[in-house]
């Protein structure tokens, strides 16, 4: 499995010099299976250059999978260029959504006012699988759903395929719980020993003194989850908008300081646009 993101910032896209080293674009991550398999984990805007990509490799045929329906995670759908093409064919998967949520939710990213085109008037071949509550698979990929504790509720998934396990949990609150949510424990627990983690790594702790119950969790929380579910790569992700490069730098410093000073052997890095990971 390979994976590689395409946007990593959270809320709302940025551009500016102090942005280049890991981009501006909002959640969009893309999975490359081993029988090669292109599942798409959220719309955010780094959709657009996916898309781009996609047509230049003349791939039309893809699978998505969906973590929760806040704006900065759907806007760049619109701009997904194969979506417009007749040849093109998606299975968006529904679960572990109710059975109509993910094709509310993009039917309104394109309605009126929001967006000129209309959802209806997209030329690809779409389908949406039933729901399901719990695991499903694409080919040879294991995916488990987990709530995550955000308001309005979400999901974060775990993928697993020979053997490797890739866990991303964005947008999740360890340090409150919300009503859908669940407690740190069960995060612990869904990505213990995991090949790869990212998880949403938005806030300082001085920060979240004023931004507690909106959803995200700090660095030294996501880090905290990381060593005790005894990770092999940790992931900083759902970086906040005004972070530029070199205070995202300064974060990744301090965590690599705590995993040398305590003797603990795992990779730590923040989560750039065009970042690949390959289990």
């Amino acid at each position: 499995m390979r994976v590689t993101c395409w946007g990593s910032r959270g809320s709302t896209p940025v551009s500016g010099k102090e942005y280049l080293k890991y981009g501006g674009d909002t959640a969009c991550l893309e999975i490359r299976t081993a029988d090669d398999d292109i599942i798409i984990v959220d719309a955010g805007t780094g959709i657009r250059r996916l898309g781009n990509s996609l047509i230049e490799q003349g791939r039309f045929s893809c699978h998505f999978i969906f973590t929760h329906g806040h704006w900065d995670h759907v806007m760049g759908f619109p701009f997904f260029k194969p979506v417009f093409f007749e040849r093109s064919e998606f299975t968006i998967h529904k679960c572990p959504f109710h059975t109509d949520f993910v094709e509310k939710m993009l039917t309104k990213v394109m309605s009126p006012p929001s967006f000129p085109v209309k959802y209806s008037q997209v030329k690809a071949k779409i389908i949406y699988p039933d729901a399901c509550p719990a695991t499903f698979q694409i080919g040879d990929l294991i995916i488990d759903p987990i709530p995550l504790s955000h308001p309005n509720g979400g999901a974060g998934y775990k993928f697993t395929e020979n053997g490797k396990t890739f866990v991303f949990l964005t947008d999740n609150e360890l340090g409150f719980q919300h009503g859908n949510g669940l407690p740190p424990e069960a995060y612990l627990d869904f990505a213990r020993g995991a090949d790869l983690l990212i998880h949403d790594a938005e806030y300082t702790d001085e920060e979240y003194k004023t931004t507690v119950e909106w959803g995200h969790s700090t660095y030294t929380q996501a880090l905290d989850l990381a060593i005790k579910a005894e990770v092999k790569q940790f992931g900083l992700f759902h970086l906040n908008q005004d972070r530029s490069d070199a205070a995202v730098d300064a974060i990744v410093d301090k965590c690599r300081e705590r995993l040398n000073r305590e003797k603990i052997s795992m990779d730590c890095f923040a989560v750039g646009a065009d970042d690949s990971f390959t289990l």
